[in-house]
């Protein structure tokens, strides 16, 4: 099993209902990531591939950081495991490809798990 669990992409997601010091009094979600959430929720397939961390909104990000260093938080952001690549991949860390944004993540799951692009 933890042969399995190693070859998992880390797919890192803000945490719904977050607040942001920079509006007082305030709480939001990120939408980027409510859109991949959505994704995991109708192709509950990507589960086998992909396993999901929901963080907190405010940084610096530690578990982020130690995998993609600390310029490369912002979230959502999709860390191919050890060995896989994709032409969709936007940068490289600690020899693990990553994606930064919602499009990029999307077409590593159409390119590499399966499921159907987004209608045009």
């Amino acid at each position: 099993m933890e042969d399995i669990i190693a070859h998992k992409a880390d797919l890192f997601l803000l945490t719904p209902d977050f607040e942001d010091g920079t509006f007082p009094g305030q709480r939001f979600f990120c939408r980027h990531c409510a859109l991949v959430e959505g994704v995991l929720a109708s192709f509950p397939g990507l589960a086998d591939h992909v396993r999901v961390h929901r963080i907190g909104f405010t940084r610096p990000r530690a578990d982020v950081i130690a995998l993609v260093g600390e310029a490369n938080q912002a979230l959502p952001v999709l860390i191919l495991p050890p060995g896989s690549a994709s032409a969709h991949g936007t940068a490289e860390s600690q020899g693990r490809q990553f994606a930064s944004g919602t499009d990029a993540i999307l077409a590593i799951f159409t390119e590499l798990y399966g499921i159907p692009p987004a209608h045009p």
